[in-house]
């Protein structure tokens, strides 16, 4: 019996939901960060090297949200014809990292930008990479027609790039709250 509720391995099993649900998300997410990255707290910060404007990010993250969406459709799908307890158990278990690690992904804008508090965000970015790393890797592992590992390494990519950023602006503006 998986700890997760029936009606999330129902929205993974739709493809528009579990394709809508991240990306409805972000966009909430994205609405709330586009008025707090206009801030004179953000504005007033040393960006790190490489830092791009920040038109990037809604586009991007609306992709990898819809990527992280169909990862997650593919492993219900796993889930629902896997032949062994060990292939269910697999694909239970990737799902509960893909609602953790979405989770994370959805707190880390309150904590970075309401609360300002660039060094939890910091924390919190780096559990979210090990939750989607092993997201990837339990998912990867499962019998489904696309592999999800093409959909979920930009996600890991991208997190990549984001903690980097996350960091430098941590260590740029170390003395700055």
């Amino acid at each position: 019996m998986s700890p997760l509720p029936e009606i999330l391995f129902d929205v993974a099993r739709n493809p528009f939901l579990a394709v809508g649900l991240p990306i409805g998300l972000g966009m909430a997410s994205g609405f709330a960060t586009g008025q707090s990255s206009r801030s004179n707290w953000f504005k007033n910060m040393t960006p790190p090297p490489g830092n791009p404007p920040k038109e990037v990010f809604g586009p991007v993250w609306t992709i990898l949200y819809g990527l992280m969406g169909y990862a997650s459709h593919l492993t219900v799908r796993a889930f629902d014809s896997a032949v062994t307890p060990s292939g269910t158990a697999q694909a239970d278990q990737a799902l509960q990292l893909y609602y953790g690690q979405l989770l994370l992904n959805l707190l880390w804008t309150p904590t970075y930008f309401f609360f300002k508090q660039k060094e939890l965000a910091l924390g919190n970015i780096l559990a979210l990479f090990g939750t989607v790393t092993a997201m990837t890797v339990k998912m990867h592992n499962l019998y489904t027609p696309f592999s999800t590992t093409w959909f979920l390494a930009p996600y890991c990519a991208w997190l990549g790039y984001a903690t980097y950023l996350n960091a430098g602006y941590v260590f740029l503006n170390r003395d700055r709250k």
